[in-house]
């Protein structure tokens, strides 16, 4: 089992992650925790997504326009970053961060994919020489998710939720690894505030899985209290 942040609420987090375990058979998910929610619990997630989310845009309303004007003065390119993810149930949608790395950073990709060190069908390398310099601070505050918030509004991520995956990554998953699209994704999870790109893909999945199969509100909120503590840390932001 993955080490987990200790901090307010960590208990609910560790009883979900006594689910984790990649040596016994999968688990499916089907019917479930979040699957199998009464319509009023799911409601009131959505409520909780929404009232979240227009709070957040409101209190970061000038930090948002700050980071905007830094990744414009400090690179050639737009402030935010475009890209197409893997929602719900397979389907794809418009996904939005600042963009905390160089303009060509898409096109250049296969260049590294020898120093990937990430496992699975997940990129990952720790010293990215595509990050710009003002990049590397967002990332390590998790601020560049920031504009995520937009897609909560519109019921395409929730505030807490398996994070979603790109297309391309999607294509080498496993009949497993594809439950967790079976929930809407979202803006900070399990593995958010468990380590993040230390914790290898194989352990992610499970997690995420987990929170499924053992959601509830309270354990939402447990994920949300423990996420600014978990991004101050800085652990496996990159």
């Amino acid at each position: 089992m993955a080490a987990v942040l200790v901090g307010p609420g960590s208990r609910g987090l560790l009883d979900v992650l006594d689910d984790v375990d990649t040596t016994e058979p999968a688990k499916p998910v089907l019917g479930q925790g979040l699957l199998g929610a009464s319509a009023g619990a799911v409601l009131t997630k959505r409520m909780v997504d929404v009232g979240g989310a227009l709070l957040m845009l409101v209190l970061t309303a000038p930090l948002l326009a700050i980071i905007a004007l830094l990744v414009r003065a400090t690179s050639p390119g737009p402030a935010l970053f475009v890209q197409d993810r893997v929602g719900r149930d397979g389907r794809t949608f418009r996904f939005y961060k600042f963009r905390s790395m160089r303009a060509d950073a898409e096109d250049v990709r296969d260049e590294l994919e020898a120093g990937n060190e990430a496992t699975g069908p997940v990129f990952k390398i720790k010293d990215d020489p595509r990050v710009t310099s003002v990049g590397r601070v967002l990332r390590a505050l998790s601020l560049d998710e920031l504009p995520q918030l937009v897609s909560v509004l519109t019921g395409s991520m929730s505030l807490v939720g398996p994070r979603p995956p790109l297309p391309t990554e999607v294509e080498r998953y496993s009949s497993h690894e594809r439950q967790r699209l079976a929930v809407t994704p979202g803006l900070t999870c399990i593995w958010q505030v468990s380590g993040r790109s230390d914790i290898c893909f194989e352990e992610w999945v499970e997690m995420d899985l987990a929170y499924i199969r053992r959601w509830s509100l309270a354990l939402d909120l447990r994920i949300l209290l423990q996420t600014l503590p978990a991004v101050l840390s800085g652990r496996g932001a990159y």
